[in-house]
C-alpha cells in the first residue's frame, strides 16, 4: 500500500502547491529525472536522455536516501522501471522500451489503487487523505475509483502518443511528439484531473465547515 500512497501523493502534490516554496520545491525534486530527460533530448537524442535520465534517478535516490536515512517509494520505483525499461532501450538501441515506461509506471499505481479497494478497511486515497478529511465512505470509494481509472487511462493515452499518433510523421517528428507530451501533457492532465478533484471534495468542505458553525 506504500507504493501505492506514494504514486497518489506524487499526483496530488500538484494541487498542493498554494506559493509555497517548500512544496514547489519537492515538485521540481520529485521531477528532476523527468526534466533531465526532456533537457538532454533537446540538446541530443533519445539514448543520452535515457541514460542521463538513469543516471539523474540514482542521484535522486542517493541524495533523498543521505538527507532522510529512508527511501521515497515514487523514486523507488521510477528508478526500478528506468534501470530496466533505460537498460533496454540503451543496450538494443531501440527507443520502444523508454516509451512504455510511462504506461507501465501508471499501469501498476492503477492496479495498486484499484487493489486497496478490495484489501483492507479503508481504501488508498482514504488511506492517504483521511487525516485532512472526513467524508462518507461511498466518496472515498469514488475519489479511490477515479485515481484508479485515471491511471489507467493515463497509460493507455501514452501507449497512443508513444505509438500510433501521426503515422504520417518522420520517425523524429513522432518521437519529439512523444517526448513533449510526456513532459507536459501528462502533467497538464495531471493537473486538471487534480484540480477537478479538489472541485468535487469543495462541496464536502463546505458541508463539514457549515457543520461545525
Amino acid at each position: 500500500m506504500r507504493f501505492a500512497a506514494a504514486a497518489v501523493d506524487y499526483n496530488i502534490c500538484y494541487s498542493s502547491l498554494e506559493g509555497r516554496p517548500k512544496n514547489i520545491m519537492k515538485l521540481l525534486f520529485d521531477l528532476f529525472p523527468l526534466l533531465t530527460f526532456f533537457i538532454a533530448f533537446k540538446l541530443y537524442d533519445i539514448y543520452v536522455a535515457t541514460a542521463v535520465s538513469i543516471i539523474a534517478s540514482f542521484i535522486q535516490v542517493g541524495w533523498y536516501w543521505g538527507k532522510h536515512r529512508r527511501f521515497e517509494s515514487l523514486h523507488l520505483i521510477t528508478l526500478a522501471i528506468l534501470v530496466v525499461f533505460g537498460g533496454m532501450t540503451l543496450a538494443l538501441q531501440n527507443d520502444i522500451f523508454i516509451k512504455w515506461k510511462p504506461t507501465i509506471i501508471n499501469w501498476i499505481f492503477a492496479v495498486l489503487v484499484f487493489g486497496s479497494h478490495y484489501l483492507g478497511k479503508k481504501n488508498l486515497i482514504e488511506r492517504l487523505l483521511g487525516n485532512q478529511f472526513a467524508l462518507p465512505r461511498h466518496v472515498w470509494s469514488r475519489l479511490n475509483l477515479s485515481w484508479g481509472i485515471f491511471f489507467l487511462l493515463l497509460g493507455t493515452l501514452n501507449l497512443y502518443v508513444a505509438f500510433f499518433y501521426g503515422p504520417d510523421l518522420d520517425p523524429d517528428t513522432r518521437r519529439g511528439v512523444w517526448v513533449n507530451f510526456k513532459v507536459f501533457g501528462l502533467l497538464g492532465l495531471t493537473l486538471a484531473f487534480t484540480l477537478a478533484q479538489g472541485i468535487f471534495l469543495s462541496k464536502y468542505l463546505e458541508k463539514a465547515e457549515k457543520g461545525k458553525s
